[in-house]
């Protein structure tokens, strides 16, 4: 056999194994373990579940989503039929006796202020990393095949779109190892279950995050000279999950799962999640606000769950007066961010057929991703700001408001020149605060408005300014996020998810939770942008 043959054989059977992930369907359970002890969506609605959240047993709602029962789960269901009714009964106690609260490492870590931060960071590497799960404990935990770095704090499993920031900092301390097992593991999520969800945890497979699975595959492409042929099968798994329901789309407005259709011939992308109900990891704080919002509780219940899945949880952003999460309407906007993220999936994708030399393929995904592109210039584009925003369905235009997403046309290098200059004019005159870019002008209480800034959107941002020129202004953006790290890493011996960025040091606040700190995605950004050239 000629080595031409050989070529032509090898790609051939390559499009016949990359068709056999198309067609598959997502089995969003499909998970190895002893099913008596898995804790499954099952669980999550049954009255035991339901009793000990609105409890407050734990003061943190995730703590019993992740617990660990000690025996099979339909016999203290059975247990706990029999006995909740009688004189004595102690919810408090009845857990305890048949459940194992999530484990928490025991690092004997202790934070030394006189070092430099990019020294405690690299102490923290291990803190934050967790060993492969061959025989895993049952719980809601999805066992993973290689060893992942977590967040930290209240957060100890493997997060979606968290890793690709965290990730920037193991390629700059130079741990190749580490990147290879994440990326590994998300290949293996796709592979296992169809797609990646939210985190490593069985209640949340009913949706996925921001996808950065495309720019992992090219950071071991640029780094590590990894082919991204290699990927491309769960490059084109991710990429039709996203796509999943586009063909039963027929009129403008209409929307299927992600795929919403804009116009005749455009589908464009928001988030979403397939199941319903309160979340079981903030089940009170959903039912409460469902008891105050007046609305329909499924509805409200979508809209709450499709912004986790948009990472942005939670944020004026998607609030229909701007103010007020009853008004929660996430289902009916369509991201920036996220078109802005679909458009790279579909270059890499385009990348991968043509490393294989399947030019037809290679045309029909770089065709895709232009249409992308110009969609995003067209229906994104606010034109009375002059800022990109998201478009909402309903109305059919922008929604109006002005946040960081703004940023990632430029950070993929979608917008026109003459956007991207009017788009830094309003970065640099309207975001950019004392300690970096606060992630909305609107103060709601909520996490993801101002004051406060979060480590990946200022890498998205500095990176985007410097793509179109403006390394100055990126530049000084970076000078002032690096010093607000250093000032609360002085003042508290910590990296923290998120930081105040206007006015002096003080600790964030907004959210469902107490501020944390580890912090994943905090370390490999400040990482990454010490080693970014000026």
């Amino acid at each position: 056999m000629s080595i031409k043959d050989f070529r032509f054989l090898y790609i051939l059977l390559f499009l016949v194994f990359v068709s056999c992930y198309q067609e598959s369907t997502s089995v969003e359970e499909q998970i190895v373990v002893d099913e008596n002890f898995r804790v499954n969506s099952d669980f999550y609605s049954t009255q035991l579940f339901e009793d000990v959240q609105m409890a407050a047993v734990f003061p943190d709602s995730k703590t019993f989503a992740d617990a660990i029962p000690l025996k099979p789960i339909p016999a203290i269901l059975d247990l706990y039929k029999e006995k909740k009714n009688a004189e004595n009964f102690n919810l408090k106690s009845f857990v305890s006796d048949n459940f194992k609260s999530p484990d928490k490492p025991a690092s004997g870590f202790v934070s030394d202020t006189s070092l430099r931060v990019n020294e405690h960071i690299t102490r923290l590497w291990p803190i934050l990393t967790r060993e492969e799960e061959n025989q895993p404990e049952a719980g809601s935990l999805i066992p993973l095949p290689y060893d992942y770095v977590v967040p930290g704090g209240r957060f100890g499993e493997i997060y979606y779109w968290d890793s690709y920031f965290t990730m920037l900092g193991l390629v700059a301390d130079h741990k190749e190892g580490s990147v290879r097992n994440m990326v590994n593991n998300f290949s293996h999520l796709i592979d296992s279950i169809g797609f990646i969800p939210n985190g490593n945890r069985t209640y949340f497979l009913g949706r996925s995050q921001p996808p950065f699975y495309s720019l992992m595959v090219r950071m071991v492409h640029e780094n590590y000279g990894d082919s991204i042929s290699k990927y491309l099968p769960q490059l084109l798994r991710e990429y039709n999950y996203w796509q999943k329901g586009s063909e039963s789309l027929i009129n403008v407005g209409e929307a299927n799962r992600s795929p919403v259709k804009v116009s005749d011939g455009l589908i464009l992308n928001r988030y979403f999640d397939t199941r319903t109900g309160p979340r079981p990891e903030s089940y009170k704080e959903d039912v409460f606000l469902m008891k105050q919002a007046n609305r329909d509780p499924e509805e409200l219940y979508a809209d709450i769950r499709a912004a986790c899945a948009s990472g942005w949880d939670f944020s004026s952003r998607w609030f229909a007066d701007g103010k007020t999460m009853a008004t929660i309407e996430t289902s009916k906007i369509v991201p920036v961010d996220l078109n802005a993220l679909i458009f790279h999936l579909e270059v890499m994708i385009s990348k991968g057929f043509d490393e294989l030399q399947n030019g037809v393929k290679a045309e029909e995904y770089a065709e895709k991703a232009e249409i992308r592109k110009e969609a995003i210039r067209k229906y994104c584009w606010d034109e009375e700001q002059q800022v990109f925003s998201d478009y909402h369905i309903d109305s059919g235009t922008v929604t109006g408001k002005k946040t960081l997403a703004m940023a990632f046309p430029l950070f993929f290098e979608i917008a026109t020149p003459d956007q991207a200059e009017k788009v830094k004019e309003t970065l640099m005159n309207e975001f950019l605060k004392e300690g970096g870019f606060t992630t909305t002008l609107v103060n709601s209480g909520e996490q993801w408005d101002a004051p406060n800034g979060w480590a990946p959107l200022q890498w998205i941002t500095i990176q985007g300014l410097k793509n179109y020129g403006f390394h100055a202004e990126a530049n000084e953006a970076k000078r002032r996020w690096i010093n607000r790290n250093k000032e609360v890493f002085k003042k508290t011996g910590k990296m923290v998810e998120k930081y105040v960025v206007t006015g002096e040091v003080e600790e964030a606040g907004g959210g469902e939770y107490p501020l944390q700190d580890g912090f994943g995605w905090s370390n490999g950004v400040y990482k990454a942008l010490t080693q970014l050239k000026d």
